[in-house]
């Protein structure tokens, strides 16, 4: 098996409401390549058509929409040398699928496996005082520890280190991961 590696993608993961799509927000307006969150829009896509796809509804349905354009985007991202920052990537819907004690299809795991990012995964831990659960993300904070949890689980064992941002601003967290993410591609 001949492993992707691109070294220059960046993922941020971690638990929901923690404030990964406010990071990649940031990220973007800054000008950085950023892809966004697959999970939201796949929500409003599958309410807007009366799909069952949904969280709530068919969660093996919805892991399956999420891997495919989790795969998707780290495939059709464009050549180059510039950092790109990813809300969330590939393993996160495994992360998904063994929280929710779902089987986790074999090419879930081959694609985890062969398509790989930076070696260096950036995670939101759990912090209340910014959590909050919207239309779209209906999780309890509890919930939202146990999936930063399963993403911990996940990640290590695929061998990426796993670096904690810090209770800080969206600046300050944007700050530390350009300084982690720019001294290792050098």
């Amino acid at each position: 098996m001949n492993k992707k590696v691109r070294d220059h993608f960046f993922i941020v993961t971690g638990g929901p409401g923690m404030g990964k799509t406010a990071i990649i927000a940031a990220l973007r307006d800054m000008g950085h390549i950023t892809v966004p969150e697959t999970g939201r829009e796949i929500i409003r896509q599958q309410v807007a058509a009366g799909g069952q796809a949904l969280p709530w509804a068919n969660r093996q349905a919805f892991a399956r929409l999420m891997f495919e354009q989790s795969l998707q985007d780290y495939l059709e991202q464009p050549a180059t040398s510039r950092p790109v920052f990813f809300d969330r990537g590939i393993a996160d819907t495994i992360g998904y699928l063994e929280l929710c004690g779902l089987p986790v299809p074999e090419e879930m795991e081959h694609a985890a496996t062969l398509y790989r990012f930076n070696p260096t995964v950036f995670l939101t831990p759990p912090w209340m005082a910014i959590y909050e659960h919207d239309k779209e993300r209906k999780q309890s904070f509890e919930e939202a520890v146990q999936t930063y949890e399963s993403m911990i689980k996940v990640y290590t064992r695929l061998g990426y280190r796993l670096v904690k941002l810090p209770e800080a601003t969206v600046a300050e967290r944007v700050a530390f991961i350009l300084d982690k993410a720019l001294s290792l591609l050098l």
